[in-house]
């Protein structure tokens, strides 16, 4: 649905103005509206090779951190344990990714990057930047630093009492 948000909170519609209300000053609605339109162009930009946001950060971890265990991965980026091995067979299958066993312990895996997923990872990057480009082309360098800052304080409470 075509949408916009005009200064007075409320959002145009093809159909009609629909006022949020108190939503329109909600960081959590702000999030998730910010996070609907990431997405969708998340998935136009890497339409061509098929991937999805989560599989791509798990990509880009395991690519940092060669050996990482499926319990570290899963609790680094906030995945199930029962989606995250879905995912981890999705990526196997691909060929992009493989599941070894843990050096000390044969009961968990460590992941790693085959060298068509090591391949790939240079491409996706690029993906990724052009993505990024055009959110900064609309927040500019200092407030595009700026919510990533304060994104990452808020993502550091996830597990505290408030």
């Amino acid at each position: 649905m075509d949408s916009a948000r005009h200064a007075n909170g409320q959002v145009a519609s093809r159909s009609a103005a629909i006022d949020v209300g108190v939503l329109d000053d909600s960081i959590g609605y702000l999030l998730r509206r910010a996070q609907v339109t990431v997405f969708q162009r998340f998935f136009e930009v890497f339409a061509e090779v098929g991937l999805r946001p989560g599989q791509y950060s798990v990509l880009a971890v395991i690519e940092r951190n060669p050996g990482l265990r499926q319990t570290q991965l899963g609790d680094a980026l906030g995945i199930k344990k029962a989606n995250l091995v879905a995912m981890i067979d999705k990526l196997e299958e691909r060929g992009l990714a493989r599941r070894l066993p843990a050096a000390n312990d044969r009961r968990s895996h460590a992941l790693h990057l085959t060298p068509r997923g090591s391949a790939l990872m240079v491409r996706l990057h690029r993906l990724n930047s052009r993505l990024d480009q055009r959110f900064s082309q609309v927040l500019g360098t200092d407030d595009r630093r700026r919510l990533c800052d304060a994104l990452r304080r808020i993502s550091a409470q996830n597990g505290k009492p408030t």
